[in-house]
């Protein structure tokens, strides 16, 4: 096939001609993060999901966690998770919500690893912002 023959990416709507989706702009492991944190939002029932990487590559995602005696936001739970299994650096976070930003105290937990990305995605896993 030559690159006149190749297909091109097509808008989605609302977008103008040449635009990417936001959604297309990750590599695959952000991606999969993506994934992960929509799949424990979903099966939780859950306002939010997050999923994070560790600097050795492993994965942990979770959903926000709403008890009498404990709250914690889908990615401070996420960082629980790594950290109880002894991650001590994130190389990237995501969030999973139909909030327009992230939580301070998601950003916080995600800081005090050292996220290189955190990363906010709408509840069809487009991505709407990036740090």
């Amino acid at each position: 096939m030559t690159d006149t023959e190749r297909p091109t990416a097509q808008p989605r709507e609302g977008q103008p001609p040449g635009a990417e989706p936001p959604g297309e702009l990750l590599d695959a492991e952000d991606a999969k993060l993506v994934t992960l944190a929509r799949g424990a939002r979903a099966r939780a029932g859950a306002a939010e999901g997050a999923a994070v990487r560790d600097d050795d590559g492993r994965t942990y995602a979770a959903a926000t966690v709403s008890l009498p005696s404990l709250t914690l936001t889908a990615l401070q739970a996420a960082v629980a998770a790594a950290v109880s299994s002894g991650a001590r650096e994130l190389e990237a976070a995501v969030v999973v919500s139909a909030a327009t930003e992230i939580d301070p105290a998601s950003v916080a937990v995600a800081a005090d690893l050292g996220a290189a990305a955190l990363i906010l995605a709408g509840p069809d896993g487009t991505v709407r912002s990036r740090r």
